[in-house]
């Protein structure tokens, strides 16, 4: 199978530079990173690629049995990486791909140098001692919504999901990229996404990690982001001044020069 066009592999910037590899989060897809990616081309390789069942990526290829656990992506991730025979990877993965870039680093260690996790969540629901940001009932309320209606439940919650009421063109942006998602692929990656518990899965890394967080976030709020930081030995937390769950649009600037000084200073 020809990978770089299964995952509408792109790839930027300098070609002796660090590789660093960007990674979109449920509903998305590489143009998320656009606002991004000129500012880190000029001192990196970048690479782009879209999850199957996302943005350019060949639907065909895509199974509900791989990609109903975080594995089936960190595979994809994978993939990617010895196509290119990418080595030292910087990982930036948004939002989920967060934890997907933790296990892809724990199952092929040797290729991945560094972490960068932007607005990251190990498990989205509350439990004993643990803020995630919903409850049981909410998360449940949330896919059965979306199992209902998917362009309606897109319309309604993409705007919050990316906060800065006052832009609603980047509300509208993020309702386009998720109704331009397949609804039965985008059902499975929710479903997913909402369910996971990668809590434990954090003990694994051990590559200098960055923590990026927003002022404000309805899908990871701060306390989820303190717990990251203290579940990683050694890592860096970095508030942006900014709101909503996805600082690549709503502060691209600040997004790439945190990465560019993490890179340069780890």
């Amino acid at each position: 199978m020809n990978i770089r066009r299964r995952n509408n592999v792109a790839v930027t910037g300098r070609a002796d530079g660090p590789v660093v590899l960007l990674a979109h989060g449920f509903g998305c897809d590489q143009n998320m990173w656009r606002l991004v990616v000129p500012m880190l081309a000029a001192d990196f390789r970048v690479v782009l690629f879209d999850y199957v069942g996302s943005g350019r990526a060949d639907p065909s290829a895509w199974s509900e049995q791989r990609y109903s656990s975080l594995e089936g992506y960190a595979r994809d991730v994978l993939d990617v990486c010895e196509e290119l025979d990418l080595r030292d990877v910087i990982f930036v993965g948004h939002s989920v791909s967060a934890m997907v870039g933790v296990l892809a680093a724990a199952d092929a260690p040797q290729r991945f140098s560094r972490l960068v996790m932007v607005a990251p969540s190990p498990c989205y629901i509350d439990d004993d001692g643990y803020r995630g940001g919903f409850s049981a009932d909410d998360i449940g309320e949330l896919l059965e919504s979306l199992d209902s209606n998917y362009l309606g439940w897109s319309a309604a919650m993409a705007p919050v999901i990316m906060g800065n009421a006052d832009r609603p063109e980047l509300g509208q942006e993020l309702t386009t990229s998720f109704c331009a998602t397949d609804p039965d692929m985008a059902r499975v990656f929710a479903r997913t996404t909402f369910l996971s518990d990668s809590r434990d899965d954090l003990k694994s890394v051990t590559v200098p990690t960055l923590v990026l967080e927003c002022q404000q976030d309805v899908i990871a709020p701060r306390e989820v982001g303190a717990y990251v930081h203290a579940a990683i030995p050694g890592s860096r937390l970095v508030t942006l001044e900014a709101t909503g769950h996805c600082p690549q649009l709503s502060a691209p600037q600040a997004t790439a020069e945190a990465i560019t000084d993490f890179i340069r200073t780890a």
